[in-house]
């Protein structure tokens, strides 16, 4: 089973996942936007289990749809690294960027496409959603 280790700038905080990801996507919401400090959130999601390395500072913000999320990021340097929905402890979100693999797999979805920034163009055949299908 391949697995893969994301870590934060600094090397501090780390998470190893195990397995292909379940899933990978991008988020344009503005919540992403502001969090990230790009245009959008790249993220691969991960089955249990997995383990994190370091130490995490934690944010939890509640989405559109009302569930919260609790985001994990380095106190040293800063960089958020993965979150996780509250309650639910079968799958984990890893920031792709966190990898620093540039040939990590491309996105399969694109969701709140209705705050994509014009000039960001992704791959043919990506799943859109206006807005958070869940």
């Amino acid at each position: 089973m391949e697995n893969r280790t994301a870590s934060c700038y600094c090397g501090q905080l780390r998470i190893e996942v195990q397995g292909p990801p379940l899933g990978t996507g991008v988020c344009h919401c503005l919540a992403c936007q502001r969090r990230t400090g790009s245009v959008f959130a790249a993220l691969a999601g991960y089955a249990a289990p997995w383990k994190v390395e370091g130490t995490a500072t934690e944010f939890v913000r509640t989405g559109d749809q009302g569930a919260s999320f609790r985001f994990r990021f380095c106190p040293v340097c800063g960089s958020q690294v993965f979150h996780t929905e509250e309650g639910n402890d079968d799958f984990v979100m890893v920031a792709v960027g966190a990898f620093a693999d540039p040939d990590f797999p491309p996105p399969q979805d694109s969701v709140y496409e209705c705050r994509r920034h014009a000039r960001v163009q992704l791959p043919e055949g990506i799943t859109r959603y206006d807005k958070d299908p869940d």
